[in-house]
């Protein structure tokens, strides 16, 4: 992972250039796999910027999407519920079964604002949220 550039696109993010974000994102300039470490970020612009790039490259039917999937995955057990809840919105957005596998079993989340993301998410998404990976 190369540092200066995640702390560019971080920087941008917060500055409200979401759709250079967005035009990384569906080039291939900026990997999904360091989704993750962007959304890992203590400026509440930054969050949400990610998910405002991940309701865009979903509006766009981006194929690679599901490649951030693993980088999310640690910030699922964050001791920070904005972390674990900001994970979910994304996986939210990115909604393959694999990923709406992992928002339902955030659904006894200890604090009430994620397991309220976790059924606004799967209330959305009635058709997929009822599915089960086994």
């Amino acid at each position: 992972m190369d540092d200066e550039l995640l702390q560019v696109i971080k920087d941008f993010l917060n500055m409200g250039h979401v759709d250079n974000i967005v035009a990384m994102f569906h080039r291939g300039a900026c990997p999904f796999g360091w989704t993750g470490a962007i959304l890992d970020d203590e400026r509440l612009t930054v969050r949400l910027g990610v998910a405002v790039v991940f309701e865009e490259l979903q509006r766009r039917r981006a194929e690679r999407m599901g490649s951030a999937i693993s980088s999310l995955m640690p910030l699922l057990a964050s001791e920070h519920a904005y972390l674990r809840g900001d994970a979910i919105t994304v996986l939210g957005f990115i909604a393959t079964p694999e990923a709406l596998e992992l928002i339902r079993a955030q659904a006894d989340d200890p604090h009430p604002l994620v397991r309220e993301i976790v059924a606004d998410i799967l209330t959305e998404q009635p058709d997929r949220g009822e599915q089960s990976g086994s």
